[in-house]
């Protein structure tokens, strides 16, 4: 069995040892598995919440050379933190021969498998949403008491518009 390492990280607040560990795990999981690992495809800083990742991009057009058979991720997450693109881009790699695999998520191949795995898709997309609306919140909060939440971006600019009007009047 031949694969390749897919890996990314979300944001430039992580660091390259999110990287590293991924890489860890699954040079870990192909080998005690037999499988022979022939390259890696690594997204910096980009959101799974797209399919705009030029890596992960590349490894799909790789897939249908018929050069490997099996993508190793870290989780499911890490693929995809959307159901349909999930779904999509998993039927490409079905189409070429092409399995993906969850280094730390144990997924049974029989029935039980498909309902595991739609409910961590699922779950990584739900998470995504849900954090998202968590920072939001916590932005409009600090901008709504004229506390600083680092860069100003036009809402932000907006926000503080309003409280130096607000201070001034009263």
């Amino acid at each position: 069995m031949k694969a390749v390492i897919y890996a990314r990280y979300s944001s430039d607040n992580q660091r390259e040892e999110s990287i590293e560990g991924q890489l860890r795990e699954r040079k870990e999981y192909a080998e005690k598995n037999g499988i022979t690992l022939l390259t890696t495809y690594i997204d910096r800083a980009l959101s799974a919440k797209t399919d705009n990742r030029p890596e992960f991009q590349r490894m799909v057009k790789d897939s249908a050379k018929g050069l490997f058979d099996m993508v190793i991720v870290w989780k499911l997450d890490r693929f995809s933190r959307g159901r349909y693109d999930s779904a999509h881009y998993k039927r490409i790699l079905k189409k070429n021969g092409v399995k993906v695999v969850s280094a730390t998520e144990r997924i049974a191949e029989d029935s039980t498998g498909i309902l595991l795995e739609s409910l961590l898709e699922g779950y990584a997309e739900f998470y995504s949403a849900e954090l998202s609306e968590k920072v939001k919140r916590e932005l409009t909060e600090n901008a709504l008491k004229c506390k600083c939440n680092g860069g100003l971006s036009t809402v932000l600019q907006m926000s503080f518009t309003n409280c130096k009007s607000t201070r001034l009047a009263q």
